[in-house]
């Protein structure tokens, strides 16, 4: 990817330990006296649970114990669900029902854990769990999404009729709804499209994994996992396991990926939790790629109509969507926030739409929970908002460059204020847009086109404006402490997963205090720092944890200038700070900071701060544009270009900013072209459950992204940073479906293109008058 400021770049320091082998993942964290864990898991999809006979695994060598259902519930454990409360248009609340930790009396989903068996060792445990008998008597499933909605549809839960988790709206308010009914009305365009954005499986790298421990001299528990939010993670927990925040540590060293799938509690922290308790020992779990696929989170699963109405000129009056969501087999702690809030507050993306109104119901359904996955909502809406505005084009005849460039939103016109209620602080989308359009040579596009068709290939090219809102939960917190040791520890909730944390955190906190930057330890990944935060989601580690360390700084040279000004017997007034020094003013008195924290310890007023900040969400965007090159002989697509112009506010370190927009660009091409989690519609079954069935992007699918940024700051924090994580994934969809229909016009193809879908388009295509 090219990188414009690469030559500014001063290297991550997180690498060289990661290059060594010296990670500290989850498989990694071994304790002594460590035992072994596995699950046992549903073949169903839906079915009663009449009995289970754990006799035989009991009496299997090295298995120390074997817990059910019973025993969750004599441990107090409650629902695994945690879900952020919502509330549909009439104030019902979400249905969330209760998620077990193991299943007793019923299973909702191939892969949901039933038993777990604890031996000296894996093998031990998972030949016992083979021994553990499950009688199952077998309930007609419901899979597919448009199906659970269906008047005869089997129920997943009683208590949610319709297998409606929520029904949720904005803007239907009626005097809005009556104005966009008139709008599509009088119209002189309306275009419509209806889309599927298809399941997907997270696949991180490092599968999930966890080690709990009992501490019976204190009553308390410790959890050892890859996680995204330590803190978040101790709240879901305590709650679920019924005891007080001090009762539970939780602790995450390296991850291996988490794009929001690593976000909650999951129903087998909590029996290991238990397991760990009844064994007064710690107990190892680490799951396999296949659990994985039948565990982990999933995401996207949504079916999404959507209609824009036009004036004759092409300007925008009215957008109306609706949408299904697919919540799986129970809500998650934000599956029902992200297909609802998430995604309506995208809708207005770039564009000057005066009306807009949104309707989604969230389903349930019997496969794998969906959740949080890069973009978590956002790539829904914009792939509906950009593929709606190609088929603007296409019905009312005006060239789609000219209908986006009408429509765009100016920098003269912020901060502005969406017809949903969100306003944009900054941006300057026609400027990002002309520049894409430049760098992409879009005038030299129809040459390249004329080569390929000489060739005897099909070659298109697609746009992708796109705004994202970054931030989540707006509290972070930040805390500098000094040990003594001749280092300064910054304390962080957010903790990495190779974005590049412990290099921007360091450097900033050593820029601001004006000292080296090897000075400065970063320490994060540990609820016993007592640091608040939400963790490393939303695109907002930036945003909220680089404004609670200004303020951590600050609030130390506060500290640091009144204790010099006492040590230098001088007016506080006199004390100047810079370079990591505090002077008298126009003198040669003066002390370091570190001799400053060193006797104000000794005084028993430490320099130690901790702070904690509020940070309204940023809005990254930008505008991207992808070529492709199809081969009609056998569907076979390439991606030759791809120019991708982003604003995410100042960037502190540009190599770190472009390397996840590729990252983003290219999990967003996985979904385009290849990935889909492809249930059986009559057993429930996850056909593509495993990498030989689902396909993931690789090195040659991806092409070289010609990244540039224009920075325009944000105005709602200090930094003038906006989120960037997720950027990419948003952008991507669009540019890339969007390229195949101009390559193949007519077609309006479902992600995933798959070769055969491309082949078989082709071929209807070259029958066409």
């Amino acid at each position: 990817m090219a990188c414009h400021g690469a030559e500014k770049w001063r290297g991550r320091i997180e690498d060289a330990a990661l290059l060594r082998g010296d990670g500290r993942f989850a498989a990694d964290a071994r304790q002594e006296g460590e035992v072994t864990a596995w699950f046992v898991r549903s073949p169903h999809a839906f079915a009663r649970i009449r009995g289970i006979d754990a006799q035989a695994a009991q009496r299997a060598p090295g298995v120390l114990a074997v817990l059910t259902a019973a025993d969750m519930k004599a441990a107090g454990v409650g629902s695994i669900a945690r879900p952020v409360p919502q509330q549909a248009r009439d104030g019902t609340p979400l249905r969330s029902p209760h998620r077990p930790a193991l299943a007793g009396d019923r299973v909702r989903h191939v892969g949901e854990p039933v038993a777990l068996v604890v031996a000296a060792t894996r093998a031990a445990a998972q030949d016992a769990a083979e021994l553990v008998e499950v009688d199952y008597e077998d309930i007609a499933p419901v899979v597919e999404l448009r199906d659970a909605v269906a008047a005869a549809a089997p129920l997943v839960h009683r208590e949610a009729p319709g297998n409606i988790a929520l029904a949720w709206a904005l803007g239907d308010e009626p005097d809005n709804l009556r104005e966009i009914d008139g709008a599509m009305r009088a119209a002189a365009h309306v275009a419509r499209v209806s889309l599927v954005n298809q399941r997907i499986v997270v696949a991180s790298l490092e599968p999930r994994g966890a080690t709990a421990d009992y501490d019976a001299a204190g009553d308390s528990y410790e959890l050892r996992c890859g996680s995204q939010s330590v803190m978040t993670l101790r709240e879901q927990l305590v709650g679920i396991l019924g005891i007080g925040r001090d009762k539970l540590r939780v602790v995450t060293e390296d991850v291996g990926g988490g794009f929001g799938m690593k976000s909650p509690a999951y129903p087998e922290y909590a029996a290991l939790l238990v397991a760990a308790k009844r064994l007064q020992r710690p107990v190892h779990w680490m799951s396999t790629r296949s659990e994985a696929f039948l565990s982990d989170q999933q995401a996207r699963d949504t079916v999404t109509d959507a209609e824009l109405a036009l004036d004759g000129e092409g300007r925008f009056l009215a957008l109306r969507v609706k949408a299904l969501a697919s919540m799986g087999a129970y809500v998650t702690s934000h599956g029902a926030f992200i297909a609802t809030s998430n995604f309506a507050r995208c809708l207005s993306s770039v564009y000057r739409i005066p009306r807009i109104a949104a309707e989604i119901r969230c389903v349930f359904t019997n496969t794998v929970p969906t959740g949080p996955y890069r973009g978590a909502g956002r790539p829904e809406a914009n792939y509906a908002l950009e593929r709606l505005v190609d088929e603007a084009a296409r019905v009312t005849g005006i060239d789609r460059m000219e209908l986006r460039r009408r429509n765009l939103i100016t920098a003269a016109e912020m901060p502005y204020k969406t017809p949903i209620g969100v306003t944009y602080d900054s941006g300057d989308f026609p400027a990002i847009f002309a520049e894409t359009l430049r760098r992409a040579d879009v005038a030299g596009f129809a040459a390249r086109r004329a080569r390929s068709q000489a060739a005897g290939k099909r070659r298109g090219l697609g746009i992708s404006c796109f705004l994202e809102h970054a931030g989540g939960a707006p509290m972070e917190g930040a805390a500098l402490v000094f040990p003594g040791d001749g280092t300064i520890a910054l304390h962080l909730a957010v903790g990495p997963s190779g974005q590049g944390h412990a290099t921007i955190f360091r450097r900033l906190a050593a820029e601001r205090l004006g000292i080296p930057e090897a000075q400065i330890v970063m320490r994060t990944g540990d609820t016993r720092l007592g640091v608040e935060g939400s963790g490393t989601v939303a695109s907002r580690g930036t945003m909220t944890s680089g404004a609670a360390s200004v303020r951590t700084v600050e609030l130390v040279i506060e500290k640091g200038r009144r204790m010099a000004a006492r040590l230098l017997e001088a007016a506080e007034a006199d004390i100047d700070y810079a370079g990591g020094v505090f002077r008298i003013t126009g003198t040669d008195r003066y002390l370091s900071l570190l001799d400053v924290a060193e006797k104000s310890a000794a005084l028993g007023e430490p320099l130690d701060s901790k702070a904690r900040t509020e940070v309204p969400q940023s809005f990254p965007n930008g505008c991207h544009i992808c070529e492709v090159e199809i081969d009609p002989a056998d569907g076979t697509i390439a991606i030759p270009a791809y120019t991708a112009v982003d604003d995410c506010g100042n960037a502190l370190d540009p190599v770190l900013v472009e390397g996840q927009i590729q990252g983003g660009v290219a999990q967003g091409i996985g979904q385009a072209l290849c990935e889909h989690a492809v249930y059986d519609p009559a057993s429930g079954q996850l056909l593509a459950g495993s990498f030989m069935d689902y396909a993931m992007p690789r090195a040659e699918d991806v092409p070289d992204v010609a990244g540039t940024l224009h920075p325009v700051p944000c105005r709602t924090n200090p930094l003038g940073v906006k989120g960037t994580g997720e950027a990419g994934t948003t952008a991507a969809l669009a540019a890339v479906m969007n390229a195949i229909s101009d390559a193949i016009p007519g077609s309006m193809l479902d992600m995933p293109a798959t070769p055969e879908k491309l082949w078989r388009a082709c071929r209807d295509a070259s029958r066409r008058p």
